[in-house]
């Protein structure tokens, strides 16, 4: 009589016992899924650490009395190699847990993850980028031009070397047969411009500058000779960056320069381009006062600021203190002149990180804070913060201790640098542009006054 044979069920067939993934919960068949995914990931660490095992264990001349040993011994040697790949897997799996616990740690801050980034200085260059274009570039990314001012002034003069006729280089730009130049010129410059941005993130003043430029392509008569045009177009570049920055900061310098007195000490934040030639100009009128320049970290622009102030003739008196220091320092000013990167359309002010915390110290002891700002610098929206919009530092500018080892991010350790801060307008006394001193209340009205401005 034939005995039965026994059926084995597959391997990867589940367990009679098991019920049919119709007949779980979600709860139940989500647990059945991470066990298999556990499963899987465990096969594939045993798998790498016994490839890895055998890629570096050396070949070995096989011993005389090899054919002697028992099966037995044999059997307990990779009794024991088995149990040591399976704690190798346990490992590896309780270090990738460890690691993406790490990675979500180092993912807390997401709060930040939507300000502006520098990228890298070799990030690749799409389409036909002006050679002005891309130094500029690298020049940003390298914060080798920083201010709101210079890197406005810095993008136009690199549109109009990207605009002239194209003898003098073969990467400028010249308008196509059957296009105008109010139309092509426009595609021209988008490339240009996204490649700017993708050095650094644009700033307000670049914004106002650029929608003010395609405003002037857009409207340039189409039967103009193509040399004339672009002469316009240079030359309104040029009236832009007279009227509306180089000019109203000499109109500024003479309003402020009126708040300085004998005697007085002038209370300063970082590096403002205004700020800076408010100081010098009223020097130079013979006006005796004191500086006290607060600085911080991670650019210490102060710095720069602090060593023109002193090389006058006579030397203006100075005082060079880091943030923390600013209260004891308070109760001795009697006016805090800040500079802005832009001024939104509720009167607050977006400026260098750290200027909220001078202006409201400065209105706890009753200090007149004066913002200096162009009114090309107005913005139109309306911020409520300084998380919405912001930009972050390189970690390069995170070494708190000089010849020493930069500070790099790991798994357990973010760096944040952000550069710019918004101060409430309670907390300013007046804004000094070219057009008067301001009250912050009244800054949404500015732009409807001064109507529309050309270039």
């Amino acid at each position: 009589m034939p005995v039965p044979t026994k059926i084995e069920a597959p391997s990867g067939a589940p367990p009679a016992s098991q019920p049919s993934q119709k007949s779980m919960t979600k709860a139940e068949r989500r647990e059945l899924q991470e066990r298999q995914r556990a499963a899987k990931l465990a096969q594939k660490s045993v798998a790498a650490s016994s490839n890895a095992g055998k890629e570096a264990a050396p070949s070995k001349p096989k011993a005389a009395s090899a054919p002697s040993q028992k099966k037995s011994g044999d059997a307990s040697g990779s009794g024991a190699a088995k149990s040591s790949l399976a704690k190798d897997a346990s490992n590896n799996a309780s270090a990738a847990v460890d690691d993406g616990a790490a990675k979500s740690v180092s993912r807390g801050l997401r709060i930040f993850s939507h300000f502006g980034l520098p990228k890298p200085v070799g990030h690749s260059i799409k389409g036909d980028i002006h050679p002005a274009i891309i130094r500029l570039g690298l020049l940003f990314s390298e914060f080798r031009i920083c201010g709101a001012n210079a890197r406005c002034i810095a993008t136009l003069t690199a549109f109009k070397t990207a605009c002239p006729p194209s003898i003098f280089h073969s990467f400028d730009y010249a308008t196509p047969s059957h296009n105008t130049l109010s139309r092509h010129l426009m595609t021209h410059l988008s490339p240009q411009i996204t490649h700017l941005v993708a050095a650094r993130p644009m700033s307000v003043t670049m914004g106002n500058a650029i929608r003010q430029l395609k405003l002037e392509i857009s409207g340039s008569d189409i039967d103009m000779i193509e040399q004339d045009a672009k002469d316009a177009l240079c030359h309104k570049i040029d009236n832009y960056i007279r009227d509306r920055i180089i000019i109203a900061d000499e109109v500024i310098q003479e309003l402020a320069g009126k708040k300085i007195n004998e005697g007085d000490v002038i209370l300063t934040y970082a590096r403002s381009s205004v700020v800076e030639k408010i100081l010098l100009n009223a020097h130079e009128e013979g006006k005796r006062f004191s500086v006290i320049v607060v600085d911080s970290r991670p650019l210490l622009e102060g710095k720069a600021l602090l060593k023109t102030l002193t090389n006058t003739d006579p030397p203006i008196p100075c005082t060079y203190a880091l943030l923390p220091a600013l209260p004891s320092l308070m109760t001795e000013v009697t006016t805090v002149l800040l500079g802005a990167h832009s001024l939104s359309a509720n009167g607050s002010v977006y400026s260098r990180a750290g200027t909220a915390l001078v202006a409201m110290i400065a209105k706890g002891h009753s200090v007149p804070v004066m913002v200096c700002c162009e009114t090309y610098k107005f913005s139109e929206g309306v911020m409520l913060d300084g998380f919405g919009k912001n930009e972050l530092a390189p970690p390069r500018f995170s070494n708190p201790i000089k010849h020493s080892q930069p500070l790099a991010p790991t798994p357990n350790l973010e760096i944040l640098n952000p550069l710019y801060d918004l101060t409430p307008p309670s907390c300013i006394t007046a804004v000094v542009t070219e057009v008067g001193l301001i009250p912050p209340s009244s800054i949404s009205s500015i732009p409807l006054a001064l109507g529309r401005t050309n270039l």
